[in-house]
């Protein structure tokens, strides 16, 4: 059985979090670091958006600022996720690695399969969508607003037809990065003051499409009479989900100096700047 890199980093800011991650790919793509589970929290609480998302037209700056609420703009795809009451993983791996599929779509079936086993740990119900018939396509048709959980997609996990957990997906470098959102508790309130939309009658409506469609960890637990997991509950069930999920060892570890050494700089000429953070 493979051994790879377990690294639980503790809470950084938003643009350390993200050059991290980048930082392991690199290495990675190196051969200087092993395939590698990253565990991490976020300080202060943060909203990140995908790369495509246009950071002006869909975020409310002002409403960031009045709330103490960091801001950052990922390297992978997707819509805007509060980080804060929460794990964050991130899991990096060549795509070279056996079983790794070459498709997105089907490395995300893979890679989601600890993530799976995490929540089943946790006593959850959790599923994968699988969009393969309309009726399946209508079930979880979003209106379109900018967060990300408001609908899932192949393969993301949902409990009782609500989304559970919101991952993200990149490759670069002959690596790839998935990184994502276990949500312990959720405030849709405060996330969607972050978000602009036309009208307040649009954002309410969306708000409650949002409601119906996303659902927190300790919602769950509560709803059916069981104690809210913590997040040391959480790190635990899930560090033991992925390695069964993935079939592999995690050996603890800690970032190498050259990492660190990497993570720094992205941190100063990338995810720390508004030349990347507001780019598009």
């Amino acid at each position: 059985m493979e051994e790879w890199r377990f690294i639980r980093s503790g809470s950084g800011s938003p643009a350390y979090n993200m050059a991290v991650d980048e930082a392991i790919l690199t290495a990675v793509s190196e051969g200087k670091a092993a395939p590698t589970v990253r565990f991490y929290g976020w300080s202060p609480a943060t909203l990140s958006i995908g790369y495509f998302q246009k950071a002006k037209q869909e975020i409310d700056f002002d409403a960031l600022e009045r709330e103490g609420i960091g801001f950052v703009r990922r390297a992978t795809g997707g819509r805007a996720v509060l980080h804060d009451k929460e794990l964050t993983y991130s899991i990096i791996v060549p795509e070279s690695y056996p079983g790794i599929p070459r498709s997105v779509t089907e490395a995300y079936r893979v890679l989601s399969e600890g993530s799976l086993s995490g929540f089943r740990r946790l006593g959850l119900a959790a599923d994968m969508v699988k969009l393969e018939s309309e009726e399946d396509k209508t079930q979880y048709a979003s209106m379109g607003s900018a967060a990300c959980f408001d609908s899932p997609s192949w393969y993301e996990l949902v409990v009782e037809g609500r989304k559970i957990a919101g991952s993200a997906q990149t490759r670069q470098k002959g690596v790839v990065l998935q990184h994502g959102s276990i949500l312990l508790d959720l405030d849709a309130d405060q996330l969607f003051r972050m978000l602009r939309f036309s009208s307040e009658r649009v954002a309410e409506r969306m708000k409650r499409q949002f409601e119906q469609k996303a659902v927190a960890i300790n919602d769950l637990l509560r709803s059916v009479g069981k104690p809210e997991a913590s997040l040391a509950e959480a790190e635990k069930a899930f560090e033991a989900g992925i390695a069964e999920g993935l079939g592999i060892k995690l050996g603890e570890a800690e970032l190498s100096p050259y990492e660190e050494e990497l993570a720094q700089q992205l941190v100063r000429e990338k995810y720390g700047n508004e030349e990347w953070n507001l780019r598009r």
